[in-house]
């Protein structure tokens, strides 16, 4: 065997199939971080996790390669852990805490071995960070490289959070940062790779998932995850609750490194705070005048009848993203 050929990378076709599966399980068969209990983990059939609650919250998301991550842009952790938080923060967003991750991984040949371990060490430091496991999954052979995550969640014995529940009345605030992943998109797609901290959000999100079931105990009426982006996600929960939805950009905090990036770029840095998704913001719905305390903050409120204003008027910029337009 030649040198060239014992440096060259290992390969999923060089694994197999089988190998594979094994060098990634042995990344998530040390779950002491979890705070759940998990009496069967990864490597049978299926995995068997506690449910305290006696309730399951269950939700699952999509990556496909160079739709919703570019692997010249983000290194593999990056990926894991954007894989893991935005199911996460699906959970955060009905009230629930993370407990539980499967992971389904279809994958070219070619891939370099390596590449998948870092995914899979991305996934268990998110996981880490919320004490909650990875299960299991499975892996396939595909021409695209693709991700299907699958998040499980626990209530604590709290009703879920749902869309439907926003009342005229209710005031609309926001926990989390809206915008940042936007303007670390345009960034890269301008070929720049600074500044860190704005492309950073957009290669890893940092939802709040603690203030999901901190708005469930304070009383939220109604919750969602900003996936899409504000305005697009917010007019899920007015159409859900059949109310309107009253924002004031006044409101809405735009920080200076967004705005030194909008004035670089020619962009109005309000629009990706707006309509720029995968911050994983969580936004709700509280009764009364006041939402929880900080980081939760006051954005707008929610009146009679249908949709959501800014500043009065229907929003004529792009709200938010939409795979299909």
């Amino acid at each position: 065997m030649g040198i060239t050929e014992r440096m060259r990378a290992i390969t999923v076709a060089d694994e197999g199939e089988f190998g594979l599966v094994d060098r990634l399980t042995a990344r998530f068969r040390d779950s002491s971080a979890a705070r759940v209990d998990v009496p069967l983990g990864p490597g049978d059939d299926a995995a068997v996790l506690a449910t305290p609650d006696g309730r399951v919250v269950a939700t699952t998301d999509l990556l496909v390669d160079g739709r919703h991550f570019r692997r010249d842009w983000s290194t593999p952790q990056d990926v894991g852990r954007k894989a893991a938080a935005q199911n996460f923060a699906d959970v955060a967003a009905v009230g629930g805490v993370p407990t539980g991750l499967l992971v389904g991984l279809a994958v070219p040949p070619d891939v370099e071995v390596e590449w998948l371990e870092g995914v899979a060490d991305g996934l268990k430091a998110e996981c880490d960070g919320v004490g909650a496991a990875v299960l299991g999954g499975d892996v396939v052979r595909s021409d695209t490289l693709t991700l299907a995550v699958t998040a499980l969640g626990d209530l604590g014995g709290r009703d879920p959070v749902t869309r439907s529940g926003a009342r005229p009345g209710d005031v609309v605030a926001v926990a989390g940062r809206l915008g940042w992943a936007a303007a670390g998109l345009a960034i890269l797609g301008r070929g720049f790779r600074s500044p860190v901290s704005a492309v950073a959000a957009h290669r890893r999100p940092e939802p709040p998932y603690a203030e999901g079931p901190r708005a469930a105990e304070h009383g939220a009426t109604a919750m969602v995850d900003i996936s899409d982006g504000l305005v697009a996600d917010l007019e899920h929960v007015a159409v859900a609750s059949g109310v309107g939805i009253e924002l004031d950009t006044a409101k809405l905090d735009v920080p200076a490194k967004l705005r030194d990036v909008g004035g670089a770029l020619g962009v109005d840095p309000m629009t990706w705070v707006l309509g720029g998704g995968d911050d994983h913001a969580l936004a709700a719905t509280f009764p009364g005048s006041a939402p929880p305390p900080a980081p939760w903050r006051v954005i707008g409120r929610v009146a009679r009848g249908r949709g959501v204003l800014v500043d009065g008027a229907a929003y004529q910029a792009p709200a938010g993203f939409d795979h299909f337009r």
